[in-house]
Order: structure tokens, then C-alpha cells, then sequence
């Protein structure tokens, strides 16, 4: 059969699937019209359709039994109706693109051989008997990812079907019409990807189902393992699998797992923009997505202050006093190791006994519990119980205590002034309560009245008590600190002296953050996360072991999906202790190491990996296009005009996306002062929630995770990346690039790019 007469025949098949799908288009249309009309109805005439009746007890029953009868009428007629629309997009999705593969399947013994045709979505035919299209993510669809043309088999519920695939293609369909068509073995799809990632990088990532490699379909299928650890190099599609994975848990256990049961938690905010359509594509429902640190934001008292890691990492890379900046390293190195856990964990013990600050419980400047009175209660309670089992014993005697301090106010002369105050509201509330006796009694009104005036003054102590306010967390946490300055150990006074001042500031360092709201769980509590079943983090490599340590604790029973690249940990103390490095990893997992680049061309990929600290484990993907391009300045001052010809020759080249990299934000406020005069530039930062097309000049710590069209260096001159570990830095900045790298340097370049260029 001739390529022409097959791609006819194929193109047939579409129309006619096209064809089916229109039908059950105008069927659910129909049926979605007659489901609001009647929702319409229900509403407009529901009390109408209701017997009310309260005269007597029977009669207020079937009332309400009537109530409850017509609500779940209207719910359900509500519900189908939204299923209907969840159908008519699964259908307009199908109508642009029915499917990206299929395989002819032989199975064993019967020798049936069954054309199975593979898309984001399920299609049945007319008569509900035969699939037209497979859900990728349904068993059979294993068979497309998994094996070349030979001998191959699937699981399902009920075994092992074994047979033979005599047939392997892959499509590309845009607007119902074939635009390219592969019969395939275990190589073309590379093919596949030089056709799809060869266009200019769109602002939402694209969905790749269709070239998913044997190694990522292993990510996006591991049902078993309770930790799933993937290395990935630069561009590898970790991130692509990842969300394919997720996609395709849902689907697995719809039954038992939805979207609040899946947490990911992503680099940055611009990340989680750059991602948002993902999900969809693939035919479920976003996730819940946050960074680290808003997570911890959520368990650490609003009045202190957090450093950011983007804000740790600019002090780090732009601190000139070299005292201050060894002092702060080493703080960083021990708060982000397990041995400052093990300090925390013997200090909470010794808290079971003394220690432990309390916060005075205060009414209009008079102290009405003191906190000295709090701690000898809290510490007369029994030692077995854990400290937060008895700060819930403290907050009940405490609420009980304030009944008795707002019964001694509400006789004092203070509320009468306040009694004038009251709204409108009160007042009647203190008459109806007065009808209720026999006879008017001025004196229960009034009683009435000041015991509105006193709940309202106690409310917001009563609030607090409930959220342990009279627990002084961050003082107890100072108090580590203090207690062992006169320890003979040069380091620890170095960090105890540091901690102190940011905590008299009501400031926590970045490593300071986890370690304080693993702190504050011990004392107060921190509730164990039983509804997260799965929880994915990006960028996994910039992870410290504390970190991973408190994770574990607060996600005892969750499986755990960790993804990144060593070569790319930017952030200072990515130790060995880190699950990515496999020395550390224990128990029931599976590692997974993606070595292919698919992002860049291969003359970039060549270049990168030459200076990447794991450079001899990259490989490139054949897709050729021009070498980076080197500018050597006369000196390593930012020149506009430089920049300025640099991106209006890329623009000519039709790139849509293109980023000035700079190490640090201060470089990046400098460059975006410098050129936005001249041309249309947007600045990113870390308060950047949406990804757009066009010129943008970022950090590199923002730029994780993000490819670009063209990406341009604009300094990389010996005295800006100085130091062997500004080589991840360098290495991810580069590594960004899909079709075009810039770099610019003065007349000495930096190591990297001289060993780049050697």
C-alpha cells in the first residue's frame, strides 16, 4: 500500500471519528438544554413542590423530609448536568486532535489481531460497544509506550495479556487533519520530538504524550513504590512526566483518589503559571499546587518574618563582607543538616521538664493569667503525655479560668459605658430574651446586655488561647540559643550570635524556617497530612536534609514523587544526605535516571555539558542548529547597544521567547534600567505569578525549570561567575536555552566558558 493511498485511509478514519464525535456533541448539547431548563424550573417553583407545615411535630418531619427530597432532586439534576459539560470539552478537546498513536495487537491464542488507536481520552462508538479511541493512560495504551513492533504484553485486573504488535505509528493531527504520520520503531520517536520541540517554546508547557520514552513511561506508571526518585538532566522531560504521572494516577484510581488527594510542590510561582494548562491537556483537573515556603508560612505565626530561598541565595551571591558572609554559610550548613535536627530533638526533650516560655494573658493592660501561673500548670501535669497533648490540657483549664475572669468584669462599672456602644441588634436580642419571663425585669435585661459587652471584649482572647497564643514559641526557640552561648565551641557561638539578632528582629533566616516550624509542631503541634496520598516536588536537588527530614514527619503515610538534576542544585548544602544522591535512599523505592536532552540542540547540549558537573552523563538529541554564539566585550561593563543588537537579531529570527539571564537580581535591576528605554522588556521576580510571551530579564534562581527560545548570558566574564560553586548556576542559565545561547564576556571569560571553548 503507497504512503498516499495509507495516509487517505487514515485521514478517513479521523472524519469519521470526527464524524461520531459531532453526533454525541449534538446528543449532549440536547440533553444539557433539557437539563437546565429543568434545573430552571426546580428552582423557580421549589417551594411551590414543598409542603411546609410546623403545627405539629409529624408535620414539621414530613417538612422537612419534603425539603430534603426536592434539594437532592435539584443537586443531582445540577450535578449531571456539569458531568455533561465536563463531557462536551473532553469531546471539543477530541474534535482537534482524536489521537496521537496506534498499534495493530495480535493477541495470543486467539490471534485477533485489534487496531488500537491511542489519545488524551476514551471514545466509544455509537452503539457504546467498540473503543474508537484509548484513554492513554488505560492499560492497553502500555503496550504504545513500552514496546517496538514484536512480541508484547499488558497487565490488567485480571492478568497478563500476552500477544505480538505488528504495527507502531504516531500522528500528528491539528484542526481534524493529519499534518504527519511515522510508523515507528524504539527510535523515531526522536523523530517525533524534532518535530515537536522544534517550533518556539509556547507561554504554557506543551503536553508531549506523544513522545513519552520507554524511561518516562516507567515515572508516569510506578504505582508501587513509596518513594519514586528521578534524576534528570537539563531538558530530559522530567517535569513533562511528572505531570503526566499525575494525570495518570487519576485516572487509575478514580474510584479512590481525586485532586485534593495530590499535592505538588513547585519552584516558584512563575513555575506553577508556566504549568497551569498542563493538567487540563491531559484531561484532569489542576492539582493543588504552593512552594515550600508558603507551606511553612502557613504554620509559623504571622508577625515574624521569612526569608525567602531567592532572598538567601542574593545574600549569599552580593554579601562583600567576607566575615559576615562566612558566618552566615556556616549557620546555613549546620540548620540545613540533620545533626541541628538532633540538637532541636534533645533540647525539645529537656523542654518536657523545664524551659518552656508562656506568654502573660492580658484584659485592658491588666494581666489576668501570668505566664509564670501557666507554666506551673503546664509543668504539674503529667510528663508521659507529649507537650502537645498538655498545651491542649493548658488551653481547656485557660477557657475555663476566663469564664471566671468575664463573670468578675461583667459586674464591673466599665461596661455600662460600653452598654451605650451596642448596636441596634443587642438591644433586641436582650428584649426577646427579657419576654421570655413572666414579668419585665429591667435587671435581666441589663444582665443581658453586659454579658454581650464582655463575650465581645473576650472573644478575640478566647480565639487566641484556642490557636496557643499563650505559648512563646520563638522565645522558647531563642532561649536553644542563649542557654548554650557558653558552650566551648568557636562555631556554635558564631551561629548563636546570629540567631539571636534575627530573632530579636522577629526574623527567620531561610534555614532557620524549617527548623522553627519543626519547632513550634513539637510544642503546639503540627497535624500530620493524612489526606495528601501523593506529593511531588520539582526541583528536588535544592531540597536540604532537614527539610526532607521534616517532610517525612509531617507526611508519614504519603508516597513521595521526587524530581531534579545534581547538576543543577543552585542552592548552597545539597549534601549527600539529599534522596536524590542514591547513597541516602532506603526502603521501598525506585530510582530513575533520564540522561537524554531533548530542550536544546545538540550544538548547545555539546557546549553545556562541557563545564556541567556531571557533563559525561548527558546526552544530546539530534537536533542541530547553531553553536551558542560568544561575544567578548572590550570590557565587562553592561552595554546597551550590545544587548539591544543581540535581541533584535534574535526577534528577526522569529524567537517568541527570549531571556537575559543574569546571576543575581541587583544584575538584573541593573540591566532592566539599562535597556527598557530602548526596547519592550519585562522585569521577573520572585513576586511574578504569570509566564508571557516576548524580552524578559530574570535571576537564574528564577529560571528553574523554564525553557526558553533564546537566552542570552549578558555577562560571563572571570570576576562575575568567580567561584566553583557558581558552576550550577552558570550550567542552569545556559541549559535553559532551546535554540539559541548568547553569551557575552570581557576579555577574560570565566573558567567555565573557557573550558567550554577548549
Amino acid at each position: 500500500m503507497s504512503n498516499d493511498t495509507s495516509m487517505q485511509m487514515e485521514q478517513k478514519r479521523v472524519d469519521d471519528v470526527v464524524s461520531e464525535i459531532n453526533m454525541k456533541e449534538e446528543k449532549l448539547l440536547s440533553k444539557a438544554g433539557g437539563l437546565k431548563e429543568s434545573i430552571i424550573d426546580l428552582r423557580k417553583n421549589f417551594w411551590e413542590d414543598v409542603t411546609v407545615n410546623l403545627d405539629e411535630p409529624d408535620d414539621v418531619i414530613e417538612t422537612q423530609a419534603s425539603l430534603k427530597q426536592q434539594a437532592e432532586l435539584l443537586a443531582e439534576r445540577e450535578r449531571s448536568h456539569g458531568e455533561i459539560g465536563k463531557e462536551l470539552k473532553i469531546l471539543n478537546r477530541l474534535k482537534e486532535s482524536p489521537y496521537f498513536g496506534r498499534i495493530d495487537f495480535t493477541e495470543s491464542p486467539v490471534n485477533e489481531k485489534e487496531q488500537i488507536y491511542v489519545g488524551v481520552a476514551s471514545l466509544m462508538d455509537r452503539n457504546e460497544e467498540e473503543f474508537l479511541i484509548y484513554d492513554w493512560r488505560a492499560p492497553i495504551s502500555s503496550l504504545y509506550y513500552d514496546f517496538s513492533p514484536g512480541e508484547a504484553y499488558y497487565d490488567t485486573s485480571f492478568g497478563t495479556i500476552s500477544g505480538e504488535i505488528t504495527l507502531k505509528r504516531q500522528y500528528i493531527i491539528r484542526q481534524s487533519k493529519i499534518k504527519g504520520m511515522f510508523d515507528t520503531g524504539v527510535t523515531i520517536v526522536d523523530g517525533l520530538l524534532q518535530d515537536a520541540l522544534g517550533n518556539n517554546a509556547s507561554t504554557t508547557m506543551k503536553s508531549i504524550v506523544a513522545t513519552i520514552q520507554k524511561e518516562q513511561n516507567k515515572i508516569i506508571r510506578n504505582e508501587h513504590s513509596k518513594l519514586l526518585v528521578v534524576q534528570g538532566v537539563a531538558g530530559s522531560g522530567k517535569t513533562s512526566a511528572v505531570l503526566q504521572r499525575i494525570a495518570y494516577l487519576l485516572y487509575r484510581f478514580r474510584g479512590s483518589l481525586n485532586s485534593n488527594n495530590l499535592l505538588l510542590f513547585s519552584p516558584n510561582p512563575l513555575f506553577s503559571s508556566y504549568i497551569a494548562n498542563v493538567l487540563p491537556e491531559l484531561g484532569e483537573t489542576n492539582i493543588s499546587q504552593t512552594t515550600f515556603l508558603d507551606f511553612l508560612r502557613n504554620g509559623i505565626e504571622s508577625s515574624i518574618s521569612i526569608e525567602s530561598p531567592f532572598e538567601q541565595m542574593e545574600y549569599i551571591l552580593t554579601c562583600r563582607d567576607k566575615n559576615v558572609l562566612a558566618a552566615r554559610e556556616q549557620n546555613m550548613k549546620l540548620k540545613s543538616s540533620i545533626d541541628f535536627k538532633d540538637i532541636l530533638d534533645d533540647y525539645i526533650t529537656s523542654l518536657l521538664s523545664s524551659g518552656i516560655q508562656f506568654r502573660n494573658i492580658t484584659f485592658q493592660n491588666r494581666i489576668l493569667i501570668s505566664k509564670e501561673r501557666i507554666s506551673d500548670y503546664f509543668y504539674s501535669l503529667e510528663d508521659v503525655d507529649s507537650i502537645p497533648n498538655r498545651m491542649e490540657y493548658v488551653a481547656k483549664w485557660l477557657l475555663k479560668e476566663l469564664r471566671f475572669h468575664q463573670e468578675e468584669e461583667k459586674k464591673k462599672d466599665w461596661v455600662m459605658d460600653q452598654i451605650e456602644l451596642l448596636d441596634k441588634e443587642a438591644y433586641l436580642q436582650a428584649y426577646y430574651e427579657n419576654q421570655r419571663v413572666d414579668e419585665e425585669d429591667f435587671s435581666l435585661e441589663e444582665d443581658i446586655l453586659r454579658a454581650e459587652v464582655i463575650k465581645k471584649q473576650f472573644t478575640p482572647i478566647r480565639k487566641k488561647v484556642k490557636k496557643f497564643a499563650f505559648v512563646h514559641t520563638l522565645a522558647s526557640y531563642k532561649q536553644l540559643f542563649e542557654n548554650q552561648q557558653t558552650k566551648d565551641d568557636d562555631l556554635w557561638q558564631i551561629i548563636a550570635k546570629l540567631t539571636l539578632e534575627n530573632i530579636s528582629n522577629r526574623f527567620l533566616t531561610w534555614e532557620d524556617a524549617t527548623a522553627y516550624r519543626y519547632f513550634r509542631g513539637k510544642l503546639v503541634g503540627d497535624k500530620e497530612n493524612r489526606g495528601v496520598r501523593h506529593l511531588f516536588i520539582d526541583e528536588a536537588q535544592d531540597y536540604t536534609a532537614f527539610q526532607y527530614a521534616y517532610i517525612k514527619e509531617i507526611f508519614p503515610f504519603t508516597r513521595l514523587t521526587l524530581l531534579g538534576d545534581i547538576n543543577q542544585a543552585i542552592y548552597t548544602y545539597a549534601s549527600k544526605e539529599n534522596p536524590l544522591v542514591p547513597e541516602f535512599i532506603e526502603g521501598n523505592h525506585e530510582r530513575i535516571l533520564l540522561t537524554k536532552s531533548y530542550r536544546s540542540t545538540k550544538q548547545i547540549v555539546e557546549f553545556t555539558k562541557k563545564f556541567a558537573p556531571g557533563g559525561e552523563m548527558i546526552e544530546p538529541f539530534e537536533r542541530d542548529g547553531d553553536p551558542p554564539h560568544i561575544i567578548m566585550k572590550d570590557d565587562n561593563t553592561e552595554s546597551p547597544v550590545t544587548l539591544v543588537n543581540t535581541i533584535e537579531k534574535l526577534q528577526e529570527k522569529k524567537f517568541e521567547t527570549i531571556a537575559i539571564i543574569c546571576k543575581t537580581l541587583e544584575e538584573s535591576n541593573q540591566i532592566y534600567t539599562l535597556l527598557k528605554d530602548n526596547i519592550a522588556i519585562k522585569q521577573i521576580n520572585e513576586d511574578t505569578y504569570s509566564f508571557e510571551k516576548g524580552i524578559v530579564v530574570l535571576p537564574v534562581y528564577l529560571a528553574k525549570g523554564i525553557e526558553f527560545d533564546a537566552v542570552i548570558i549578558p555577562d560571563a566574564s572571570s570576576d562575575h561567575y568567580h567561584q566553583e560553586s557558581d558552576r550550577t548556576l552558570f550550567y542552569t542559565a545556559c541549559t535553559r536555552a532551546m535554540h539559541s545561547l548568547t553569551i557575552l564576556s570581557g576579555h577574560h571569560p570565566c573558567i567555565f566558558l573557557q573550558e567550554a571553548l577548549n
